[in-house]
């Protein structure tokens, strides 16, 4: 457990186990009255301390970056067929 466990609300703490960063921040900043950039650093300082909660954001982060590709393949392909059998005729 990090250092600064009462820093972040427990709410916050919680998002962050669920690899949901921008829900932490989203609470810090209501909770403390912080504008974003100080509710972020907040929340990066408090990831930055906890070795395996930074290796379950950085792998959420990895699986929402691959869906992320699979959508925009799954586009392009539609978009390709799209040209190649209709738009041709």
């Amino acid at each position: 457990m990090p250092e600064h466990s009462e820093a972040l609300p427990p709410e916050a703490i919680d998002a962050l186990q669920r690899g949901n960063k921008i829900e932490a921040i989203k609470l810090v900043r209501e909770a403390q009255k912080l504008d974003l950039k100080d509710a972020k650093d907040k929340v990066d300082a408090y990831v930055e301390n906890d070795p395996v909660l930074r290796q379950k954001l950085a792998s959420a982060s990895a699986e929402s970056m691959r869906g992320l590709v699979r959508w925009v393949v799954i586009i392009a392909v539609a978009i390709l067929g799209y040209f190649f059998f209709v738009a041709r005729q």
